[in-house]
């Protein structure tokens, strides 16, 4: 997985971030401020900088300034649109305002890494290997017929694995706002999900709220 820089003054926000950042798999380091942002990025290596704006010492613009290539997804609570094309103008791979779903975080993070090509394009784990790029799924070898929403719901478990997520998030980053249905619709995904990938001890059930995808990391 990658190596993520977050810079974030407010240091609750900053572990929040970090601990579901190391659920999923990346490995984190947390600074407080501009001039320590700076320090860690001439002194090591990251793959993503997650960078507040409103920052002690250096503000977050900045900071950016002293980027070389490294993708960047600004934080902050400035949500104006200057800032925002600032922020986009200067290069930053995304934007997002506070407050903000830690699930959107982790969504965007994803999405640029994907696009940076740093993030692996297939997910394994024991028999069971998804390809993201072709959205097929294989178990010992051999494909596995998914529709399209047992994919979608497939790749919502794996992008927030070890976090807990309750029917009705599924039901939301899945199905969408506008669904109609209930959350039994979610339990009967999951068990044809479980049955076609073996996966009877790794999709948890999460007593009163949901479901979880258990790796070990």
């Amino acid at each position: 997985m990658a190596s993520i820089l977050i810079v974030e003054d407010e240091i609750s926000i900053n572990e929040l971030i970090k601990r579901n950042l190391q659920l999923v798999g990346h490995r984190c380091t947390s600074v407080f401020d501009g001039k320590a942002a700076v320090s860690e990025i001439q002194d090591h290596t990251y793959d993503l900088i997650i960078l507040d704006i409103m920052l002690p010492e250096l503000d977050g613009f900045e900071v950016f300034k002293k980027v070389d290539k490294i993708p960047t997804i600004f934080l902050t609570a400035r949500s104006s649109l200057s800032d925002r094309i600032k922020g986009f103008s200067m290069g930053a791979d995304d934007y997002l305002v506070k407050p903000f779903e830690m699930l959107e975080l982790l969504a965007r993070v994803e999405a640029v890494l994907r696009r940076t090509q740093k993030n692996r394009s297939c997910f394994e784990l024991g028999n069971v290997r998804i390809d993201f790029d072709s959205h097929q799924v294989f178990y010992m070898g051999q494909p596995v017929e998914c529709t399209p929403r047992e994919y979608e719901l497939l790749e919502v478990l794996v992008n927030n694995r070890n976090i807990a997520l309750s029917r009705e998030k599924l039901l939301e980053l899945v199905w969408g706002y506008d669904y109609e249905g209930d959350t039994r619709t979610v339990d009967v995904h999951i068990q044809k999900l479980r049955k076609k990938l073996g996966w009877d001890d790794v999709i948890k059930t999460v007593y009163k709220l949901g479901y979880r995808l258990e790796v070990n990391q």
